[in-house]
């Protein structure tokens, strides 16, 4: 036969086997804004059951990074899902406009004279700024192939905003649980501003932890020592000293107190010709850990008899007095806590009680101003030169030192220090045991994914102090109230005024209120009320969000509505979850979401959180321009984002290998479909061979697991299902077994025509899979299919027309699992004798099985297709009961025994099965009579493969 190659149909395809993603992905990008894709969605969708993912949003400063481009990704998978699952699903994107970080960027160009003196200017020039990075951010975002309403995107500088956030505070305000106070909140001396809790990290600071004697300056009648020889000769007014210990020295020129645990028992101790006092338990440990050789306990004495005793400043000379406070424990130190209650919670808690308030010693650049000790004056709290460490051991007041490494609150921004530092600030009250109670419920009905997030969230809420809203900058949201400048009480309209306010900045923003007077607000009395100048807290800022209905296309316009979804990294669930969260339970008495979804942060092949400082950064700009974005959102979706999520090139290397397998089958797939046309060509499913239905069966379930772990937003087995799909159930099993009939068979036998309807199908199915994740080469996927009628992939949703086998179907799946089974311990042989040389080909072989007799009259009924199931030329089978004791015996499947055989027949040039010499001389042809029958079509028609 001449042109054998002609009359086969091989395989073509215009679909690349080179993704070029990097360039494609641009092309498609074009495509959805030409067609406008996103408003097409809207439409389509609109009228249907709704989803409403709230975005989180990022702050408008700098270039995306990878964390970025995880929680984008991310949210894009979820939202694509549930339209392809028939939802209506916007997407409004949101940014934080507004805080230090912007602040901050600005005032490295900006000098202070201008930020002073005309903070009109500067926060038009932050204004602009935001503007900037949002565009830049909102072209990276849209880079990734998020698809989202990028032109009604949502920022906290929309007056509707701004009037929103101030609603807010009106009606927390109502409901009576914001006041006023001076007390110790977190201070950034970097900011110089107060900081919230989730502007706080923890780190390991180096710090000198100090015993510090205070001399008792007034002998205590309670305290007798025992010896009556010891008490004449002894002056107990110069002897006996009480100790302290802290690692931080600075806050001793505030120390105001020091406090004893009332419950506690205390001895004095002698050591050398001094006395000292220390908590029991703590005291020996003490002894032990400073190899103190000679010492005696002299009188034992409770805490609660220490009351009022006054003590010697080991600095400023004056007096202090010892109170009681139960927050002193004998875990650590000594027993007994000097008290600075402008730099520590526990303190001024403790010292308010004694009337002993805060005396604002220290500035907010951190410098201590002082009236009478002069000396400390304009020196920086941690100054290098230790000038307290040196005062202390002029005045012998040391008793031990040493170097310590400790957990310690440092500025998130900044990555500093931070203190507590007593300032009049505005504060919502947490505390309020009924709110907390309101609260937990809440939370106990959202449901967590991680799960342990419910648990950190009720763990973060026991232990948060009240919520200091206000801030001393410039560029936010005003916290718009009035004060009594004498009694500092609310002005008794405040909730009229703040609604009045809340009216004008919807129309004209907030530059009315920094630009008003006090008489325009307050009529009555102006002159006895101050103007308050700060700003809001950004996280007040964004958890008030969820009361205004950003989604203009709700079609519920529920005031109290709730998102089904947030969804942003774990550090928030002290951030934006709980700030939502808690404004949310004030004034709608519930919770803002329905779920809840945390992802970890991006971390190094070493386990390392992605840093500048530590330089190993990897940019998303840098992984798109040398993969394309799609390698990106594979390695999102194939990671387990409820951990950290480790990056590097090596992985993004074994994510492209898997993005190659998934494409190559595609291509193959492509391949097989050439001539095909679903309109003239396609095959029932009741003509289909059994074959393809099985392969269709699997799809169906392979799809029914897709969309359910798609459904619990288990990306990563998404992937491994879409990966194992290709490699094992098409790759090494129904499209190697086809490829004969797909190839040698006439091109509009039936036979051909159902295994191209069935690759039809498993396109459509596999496009739709991949669409969520891939979603450009989905819609590459898409353009290559011709009969098209949708724009788009993404207005598809889950592919039909696959479908089970039906019950009364006698080759049903199980059926085929035992063929397959069988299948691949055969190919374990073929592949050793390969190995060995002792075949070239599978199709070189006689396979001979032995099998019991249900087996048998399976395989049996399999006529001369079986061999096409094995890849085989030939096919024989045997009853177990009359196996060899040569020949291969299974361990994994019972009673079965196989031999391989090298074929001694001819194999044709064209299909490559091996038959008889006989078969030629008869049909005078270089080809087999099966291959005659295909090119002229006389071939009988198969019903399994």
């Amino acid at each position: 036969m001449k042109n054998i190659k002609n009359s086969l149909n091989l395989p073509k395809t215009t679909f690349p086997m080179k993704a070029n993603l990097a360039i494609k992905e641009l092309e498609i990008l074009k495509q959805w804004k030409k067609n406008k894709l996103y408003n097409l969605l809207e439409i389509k969708n609109k009228k249907n059951k709704n989803f409403f993912l709230y975005d989180g949003p990022p702050y408008a400063n700098g270039d995306i990074h990878i964390g970025h481009a995880v929680n984008k990704i991310l949210k894009d998978i979820i939202l694509k899902f549930k339209r392809m699952s028939g939802f209506f699903a916007p997407y409004i994107p949101c940014w934080d406009c507004h805080g230090l970080p912007i602040e901050q960027k600005l005032e490295k160009n900006i000098s202070n004279q201008i930020r002073n003196i005309n903070k009109k200017k500067f926060r038009s020039q932050c204004h602009q700024y935001v503007l900037q990075q949002v565009n830049q951010q909102r072209k990276d975002f849209i880079r990734l192939g998020v698809l989202a309403d990028w032109k009604n995107a949502n920022l906290t500088i929309n007056y509707n905003n701004q009037a929103n956030t101030i609603l807010m505070l009106a009606k927390i305000i109502k409901n009576g649980y914001l006041y006023r106070d001076l007390k110790p909140i977190y201070w950034c001396f970097e900011c110089q501003s107060s900081l919230a809790e989730a502007e706080i990290e923890y780190k390991k600071k180096k710090s000198t932890s100090l015993y510090i004697s205070f001399k008792i300056k007034h002998y205590p009648k309670k305290i007798l020592l025992c010896d009556k020889q010891v008490r004449k000769k002894i002056n107990p007014f110069k002897k006996i000293s009480i100790v302290i210990f802290t690692t931080t020295p600075w806050t001793l020129p505030t120390c105001q107190a020091i406090a004893v645990n009332p419950n506690l028992n205390y001895h004095v101790l002698k050591i050398q010709k001094k006395y000292y006092i220390f908590e029991r338990k703590l005291m020996f440990q003490i002894i032990k850990n400073n190899n103190i050789q000679k010492w005696k306990v002299i009188e034992s004495i409770q805490g609660k008899e220490l009351e009022h005793i006054q003590c010697v400043h080991p600095i400023f000379k004056t007096s202090i007095p010892i109170i009681l406070s139960q927050h002193v424990s004998s875990d650590l130190g000594t027993g007994a806590v000097h008290m600075s209650p402008d730099h520590g919670y526990e303190d001024f808690i403790a010292c308010k009680k004694y009337n002993i308030a805060p005396n604002q010693k220290i500035d907010k650049l951190g410098f201590y101003c002082l009236k009478k000790y002069k000396l400390l004056n304009n020196i920086h709290i941690f100054n290098k030169q230790n000038i307290i460490l040196k005062l202390l051991q002029k005045n012998k007041k040391i008793l031990f030192s040493k170097q310590i490494k400790h957990s310690y609150p440092h500025c998130w921004r900044h990555k500093k220090p931070v203190i507590f530092r007593a300032t009049p600030q505005w504060f919502i009250k947490i505390s309020d045991s009924n709110l907390k109670d309101k609260i937990k419920e809440e939370i106990k009905n959202v449901s967590w994914i991680p799960g342990w997030g419910k648990n950190r969230m009720n763990k973060m809420l026991k232990n948060r102090p009240d919520w200091c809203i206000s801030r001393q900058r410039t560029w936010g949201v005003p916290l718009p109230v009035f004060i009594h400048k004498k009694t500092k009480k609310l002005h008794p309209d405040t909730t009229l005024i703040i609604k009045k306010i809340a009216q004008k900045i919807q129309k004209h923003g907030y530059k009315i209120w920094w630009e008003s007077k006090i008489s325009d607000w307050i009529k009555d009395n102006p002159d006895m009320y101050q103007k308050i100048d700060d700003i809001l807290d950004v996280w007040f800022e964004s958890g008030s969000s969820h009361q205004l209905n950003i989604y203009q296309c709700n079609l519920d316009n529920k005031k109290n509505h709730k998102a089904d979804l947030y969804l942003e990294g774990s550090d928030q669930h002290r951030g934006w979850f709980m700030s939502s969260l808690i404004t949310s339970v004030i004034t709608k008495q519930q919770a803002p979401y329905l779920s809840v979804i945390t992802h970890g942060f991006v971390v190094d092949k070493n386990g390392q959180k992605m840093s500048k400082s530590l330089n190993n950064i990897i940019k998303p700009q840098k992984i798109i321009k040398k993969w394309g974005a799609d390698i990106l959102r594979l390695w999102v979706a194939y990671t387990d984002y409820t951990n950290d999520m480790s990056i590097s090139d090596k992985k993004l290397k074994q994510i492209t290998d898997h993005y190659r397998r998934i494409r190559n089958t595609i291509r193959f797939l492509f391949s097989n479909i050439f001539d095909y046309n679903s309109h003239t060509n396609k095959i029932t499913y009741k003509k289909m061979l059994l074959l393809d239905k099985w392969i269709i069966d699997v799809t169906y379930k392979y799809q029914k697991k897709i969309i359910k772990y798609y459904s619990c937003y288990n990306f990563h087995k998404v992937v491994q299902k879409i990966i194992n799909f290709c490699s094992i159930k098409l790759g090494s099993c129904y499209l190697e077994i086809i490829k004969d009939r797909q190839y040698t068979m006439h091109s509009n036998s039936i036979e051909r025509r159902s295994g191209q309807t069935t690759i039809f199908y498993i396109l459509h199915s596999l496009a739709r899979w991949i669409a969520p994740i891939l979603s450009f080469t989905a819609e590459e996927i898409w353009n290559q299919l011709k009969e098209k009628k949708d724009k788009s992939i993404f207005t598809k949703k889950w592919f039909k027309k696959i479908q089970p086998f039906s019950k009364n179907n006698s080759y049903h799946s199980i059926i085929w699992k035992k063929i397959f089974k069988i299948r691949n311990e055969v190919n374990k042989i073929i592949e050793q004798e390969i190995k060995n040389k002792f075949i070239n080909h599978s199709l070189e072989t006689i396979l001979i099985l032995y099998v019991n007799r249900k087996t048998f009259d399976l395989l049996l009924s399999f006529n001369s297709e079986l061999k096409f199931v094995f890849l085989v030329s030939e096919i024989q089978l045997k009853r177990y009961s009359s196996a060899p004791k040569i020949g291969y015996k299974s361990k994994k499947i019972k009673n079965l025994k196989i031999i391989i055989k090298k074929s001694n027949k001819i194999k044709c040039p064209r299909c490559w099965n091996y038959s008889k010499k006989i078969n030629y001389l008869e049909n005078k042809s270089e080809i087999c009579n099966r291959c005659i029958e295909n090119t002229t079509q006389k071939n009988k028609n198969h019903i399994f493969l």
